[in-house]
């Protein structure tokens, strides 16, 4: 992805908003609760989706790390979801990857 050549670049906002959104979550997670894992899981995903945001904003049909850290939280926020019946946080990122796995599956059509 680094060394990908440098077009016209239409930048990915959705991606980096989706990015910011786990991050701050993970965060809000960590004070309200104290969840050092939540905070953990926010960072990682959200710094993963945000590189990934970068990589589709170099080269529109590089979506393979955005596809793969949607894929694995719709997997794990869903089974949280399934099992606990909260629809927030859950609920919430589960419904929401899956909606950034259709769109960027869309993007490569």
């Amino acid at each position: 992805c680094f060394f990908s050549r440098i077009g016209t670049m239409a930048v990915d906002w959705i991606g980096f908003a989706y990015a910011s959104l786990l991050i701050v979550g993970g965060i809000i997670a960590y004070t309200r609760k104290g969840s050092k894992i939540s905070l953990a899981a926010g960072l990682t995903f959200g710094f993963v989706a945000g590189y990934g945001a970068y990589c589709v904003t170099r080269d529109p049909r590089n979506v393979k790390i955005s596809l793969f850290s949607s894929f694995l939280l719709t997997i794990i926020m869903g089974m949280r979801f399934k099992r606990s019946k909260k629809l927030m946080p859950a609920g919430l990122v589960a419904c929401l990857s899956l909606l950034m796995i259709l769109r960027l599956v869309f993007m490569l059509l």
